[in-house]
């Protein structure tokens, strides 16, 4: 059988889109993901959270305490009232999946933000990890795509275990398109947007870890 090659990559207009949202962002870098739950657990995993406590609010959503406990870490509730973003404390990431803003990037975190159909750029499910560490890109940009390089896995050097967590182009193609769309919006816009999330404290599948 004669092995065919595509001459262009399907795949460089996802790195496209993360250029585009690096710029609009005010963020050196910027890594797709397929959802910001994972780019959360991504940068938990990297910033190494297992075995440590990582104070979150207690109302937000659902995935946030999940991604921290799946990456080994444990979870403390805190009333907190938040608008748009929030840190994972004492780390520097910040759950900012209610957040897409023109130079919204924090320096020196990792900011992860989502494409959900219920958020500012709905392109139907995608996140972002917003960055400025390199080191950093590099490690997630593999972690993302099952611990390969961006080449064909058969000539690789597989080195890590990975997770199937990379964006699709079609789902890049359409946040191009809308993020041509988008306002150059300040947080101060969308300050008033406040969400009104249960207590997550109360559900019993948390009680065991927040302590």
């Amino acid at each position: 059988m004669t092995c065919i090659k595509i001459k262009h990559n399907p795949y460089k207009i996802v790195k496209y889109f993360e250029e585009e949202v690096a710029e609009y962002t005010g963020a050196p870098y910027a890594v797709s993901v397929d959802s910001c739950t994972n780019a959360i657990f991504l940068c938990c995993v990297y910033e190494k959270v297992a075995g440590k406590t990582v104070y979150i609010p207690a109302k937000t959503y659902l995935s946030v305490p999940m991604s921290v406990i799946h990456a080994g870490g444990k979870v403390k509730f805190v009333d907190k009232d938040w608008a748009g973003i929030y840190k994972l404390e004492p780390f520097n990431i910040y759950d900012s999946a209610k957040r897409l803003t023109s130079s919204m990037y924090i320096a020196k975190s990792h900011m992860c933000i989502s494409f959900h159909i219920k958020k500012s750029l709905s392109i139907g499910k995608g996140g972002m990890i917003l960055t400025d560490n390199p080191e950093a890109v590099d490690w997630f940009k593999v972690a993302r795509y099952e611990g390969r390089s961006e080449k064909n896995y058969v000539d690789d050097d597989i080195t890590m275990l990975g997770w199937n967590m990379y964006m699709e182009p079609s789902q890049a193609v359409k946040g191009i398109q809308l993020l041509s769309t988008i306002d150059q919006r300040t947080q101060k816009d969308l300050d008033a947007n406040k969400q009104g999330y249960p207590d997550l404290s109360k559900y019993k599948v948390y009680q065991t870890y927040d302590k």
